[in-house]
């Protein structure tokens, strides 16, 4: 090989560039089977609070014989048979269509949600040993290096930038389907991410602040030194989780797909691989999102707050605690977005107008609070986990103080009807509670039990 090319490749491929290309590799396939399993998980989550089973029969026994002990299988094969069937599926569009536009919206919306993952220290910085490439034969030498896809230093500003890129897909989509419904979904969800991407950057900022850097390793380590910030900025920490769940468009902010009135939002229209796209980009970004909000405010890689164990603090560099860090990092985001799913099964969805009140007249003004409440306290030397807990406590209790000072508004007041439950005839009273015996017996198929006085 001549000299000259041997040079240029000693030149590219150091050890960061191969750490950072494998982590990428590796991250990508990690996050496109967890995003197919995630959707599994989230029948299987709903199901057990709605008291049904959910996904139980599809295994991995493929209609062979010799399969037949991976037969149901608790259902794990449902994710294969649900992308079987989008593959499969007819790619139908209809004819008024903007076909290009039709067609590129999905792919504009998955595009960032794969690309955002890259900043993440998923296994934070690891001693690697120097080594030859045996095929070309070039001296790889050793040393730190970080875990991650892209050790740049405004790590979080590219975040920032990359996760503003979805709204343009999904706006894209609702026009393009030449569909009122798709259209209304779209013009939703494109005011719905604008609005809450201010208080999303201002709690960012008020983390920030604290930290005094954008650098995500650097953000861990003073959460390993002074505690998670979830401790020292908790009001930021439930704006920023409110923010990327509308972000997301999950619920309670998911009205740009609200079936009862869009029948589907901005995917109305779409069939097939472009349909899944949409709902593969949707889980990507609570990937991304869930794994942005424990690099902020969850320590990261750390295992426990206020420990440095052996294995999970940032001085650790061995190749097991780069292993050990990955997983807690994944738990960590698995766990988020378990509590995003539960969230989406337990709360009603909010009325638009109520979405968009909610940022405008209450997050958005309470963001700006802890930001400049933030910047006072740091102005003032106070910056450890008491003081700003104290301050997030005042913060609380002058949103209470305030709230009974607020005008009240009947918008949502019940209308009495006259006759019903709520509102009586004069002189009758309603029972609405059972007297048939088996109705009022919390084992129905064994009958009525005499109850002890």
């Amino acid at each position: 090989m001549p000299e000259f090319i041997t040079a240029q490749l000693e030149s590219l491929l150091t050890a960061q560039f191969i750490v950072s290309v494998v982590t990428i590799l590796l991250v990508v396939h990690v996050i496109l089977l967890t995003v197919a399993y995630l959707i599994y998980v989230e029948r299987k989550l709903s199901a057990y609070i709605q008291d049904r089973l959910g996904p139980n029969r599809v295994g991995f026994d493929f209609g062979l014989p010799f399969l037949s002990f991976l037969k149901g299988c608790l259902g794990l094969g449902q994710p294969l048979a649900d992308g079987l069937k989008f593959l499969l599926k007819e790619d139908y569009a209809p004819s008024r269509v903007d076909k290009a536009l039709f067609t590129l919206a999905p792919i504009i919306i998955i595009v960032p949600a794969l690309m955002g993952f890259v900043i993440i220290p998923w296994g934070g910085v690891w001693d690697m040993p120097g080594f030859t490439i045996p095929i070309i034969g070039i001296d790889v030498a050793g040393g730190p290096v970080h875990v991650t896809g892209a050790a740049v230093n405004v790590g979080i500003i590219y975040l920032l930038a990359i996760a503003s890129l979805g709204v343009y897909g999904v706006t894209l989509g609702g026009w393009a389907s030449n569909s009122k419904f798709s259209f209304i979904g779209g013009l939703r969800a494109t005011a719905q991410m604008i609005s809450y991407e201010i208080p999303l950057g201002l709690s960012l900022l008020a983390a920030l602040l604290l930290t005094g850097t954008v650098m995500p390793e650097g953000i861990i380590r003073y959460q390993a030194d002074n505690g998670w910030l979830i401790f020292s900025q908790p009001v930021a920490a439930v704006i920023f989780f409110m923010a990327i769940l509308a972000e997301a468009n999950r619920a309670p902010f998911d009205n740009a797909e609200a079936e009862q009135e869009l029948v589907g939002g901005y995917h109305t229209e779409y069939s097939s691989m472009r349909f899944a796209l949409f709902f593969l980009a949707e889980y990507a970004h609570m990937v991304t999102s869930s794994a942005f909000f424990a690099l902020m405010f969850l320590g990261g890689y750390q295992l426990l707050p206020f420990v440095g164990d052996p294995l999970t603090s940032p001085g650790a560099v061995s190749f097991w605690a780069v292993l050990a860090k990955f997983g807690v990092f994944m738990g960590k985001v698995v766990l988020l977005i378990a509590f995003m799913m539960v969230i989406r099964w337990t709360l009603p969805r909010l009325r638009y107008d109520q979405v968009m009140t909610l940022a405008w007249q209450s997050v958005i003004p309470i963001s700006l609070i802890v930001v400049v409440a933030t910047a006072v306290m740091i102005y003032l030397g106070h910056t450890g986990v008491l003081p700003m807990l104290g301050l997030n406590l005042v913060i609380v209790l002058g949103i209470l103080v305030a709230q009974a000072f607020m005008p009240v508004t009947n918008t949502n007041a019940k209308l009495p009807l006259y006759g019903s439950r709520f509102n009586p005839v004069p002189g009758e009273f309603v029972n609405t509670r059972p007297t048939d015996p088996t109705a009022l017996e919390d084992r129905p198929e064994q009958g009525t039990a005499p109850r002890a006085v």
